[in-house]
């Protein structure tokens, strides 16, 4: 009988993360494209055919690009997957499961996470994408995993926050049912989003000109001013600086106005694109609370768990405390790993599922290289 090799994988909308049983662990992000030509692909890439990750999302002038799960039928309600979207979800699937380096005629067997509330067809696509390169895959609920991960499976909430979806899960020491899961659409991307539309519609004094402190502050009474700016620029501005903290660090970026670098104080921007995703998700924390069982209801908002990528939000955690208040208040727990906390608990619960259950969900694939 062949070795057998456990992985918990979170397929993320940003970022895609893979932890072993043998140890392996790694985040990359979710993107894969593919050459526009031939010169693009000889000259600028090598002669390979695929790009993955960051060198994708910094190659992507010379690339068909894809961010796979964005906008996929696995995190967005109502959305269908496409020949491409499927293609590249597949190639996203492989690549991180080959960088694990699989030991050749190993069986793999994978929990992978998907929203609380994935369609059909969204988990349909997850499994066509793992045939080749996994012979047994088991799809759980992301925020399940990230509470099995650490033992939080009793009389418990968890949020897990990601780019497309935030997904929450009431846990009351069995397998959730779908009335215990909730998934609203605020999450990174959203934000990201707002951040730009908040950018675009801005009105603008100038502080210190003609010092080299000079720069752009947003003031209702200033004037617009057509700051360029993309969307993996207001990603970057986001990661560095989001945050819902009252006395959150002031953020100043750099943006170019008519092709000359101009210096900007986007601190109240951040502050209201990233608070956007507070009201949705107490709505949905107090509506899982407010169906349990009375007898249980306080310990339960009294034990939240917040992860996944978009818990790296400065001052979320008390955030949400504070908006509970109104309702009886909550205590938050925010996760020290977020990046991994889907992944480690997805092989957590793989690592003790027992042996029938790979059985009944075995793929026939090739043998892995």
């Amino acid at each position: 009988m062949s070795d057998i090799v456990y992985l918990g994988i979170d397929l993320g909308t940003s970022r895609t993360s893979i932890v072993t049983s043998t140890g392996f662990r790694e985040t990359v992000w979710s993107y894969v494209g593919y050459p526009k030509d031939h010169v693009a692909r000889n000259k600028k890439f090598g002669g390979r055919d695929i790009i993955y990750g960051k060198e994708a999302l910094e190659g992507r002038m010379a690339l068909d690009l894809y961010r796979p799960m964005a906008g996929s039928a696995a995190k967005q309600k109502g959305a269908t997957d496409d020949a491409k979207r499927k293609l590249a979800v597949k190639h996203l699937l492989e690549h991180v499961v080959d960088l694990a380096k699989i030991p050749k005629g190993a069986t793999v067997y994978a929990m992978i996470g998907a929203p609380a509330e994935a369609s059909v067809e969204g988990k349909a696509t997850i499994l066509e994408a793992a045939k080749d390169c996994i012979d047994s895959v088991i799809i759980c609920s992301e925020p399940y995993a990230v509470a099995y991960g650490h033992d939080f499976i009793d009389n418990t909430l968890v949020i897990d926050i990601g780019a497309g979806t935030t997904d929450l899960c009431r846990l009351h020491g069995t397998m959730p049912k779908p009335e215990d899961q909730r998934t609203h659409e605020i999450a990174g991307d959203f934000i990201d989003q707002e951040l730009a539309r908040l950018l675009k519609e801005a009105k603008w004094r100038k502080e210190n000109a003609g010092t080299l402190n000079e720069r752009w502050v947003s003031d209702a009474a200033g004037e617009p001013v057509a700051c360029q700016f993309s969307i993996n620029m207001i990603r970057s501005f986001k990661e560095k600086f989001s945050s819902v903290s009252k006395n959150m660090d002031r953020a100043m970026v750099e943006m170019p106005v008519a092709g000359k670098p101009q210096k900007f104080d986007i601190t109240s921007i951040v502050y209201g694109a990233c608070y956007t995703i507070v009201p949705p998700t107490v709505a949905d924390l107090e509506d899982l609370i407010a169906s349990y069982d009375p007898e249980f209801q306080e310990q339960m908002r009294n034990n939240i768990l917040l992860g996944g990528g978009g818990s790296l939000i400065k001052g979320l955690g008390l955030a949400i405390e504070e908006a509970l208040s109104e309702y009886g208040g909550g205590k938050v727990t925010t996760d020290e790993e977020p990046q991994f906390a889907g992944a480690n608990g997805a092989l957590k619960f793989a690592l003790g599922m027992p042996e029938e259950f790979w059985q009944e969900f075995k793929n026939t694939r090739s043998a892995h290289g």
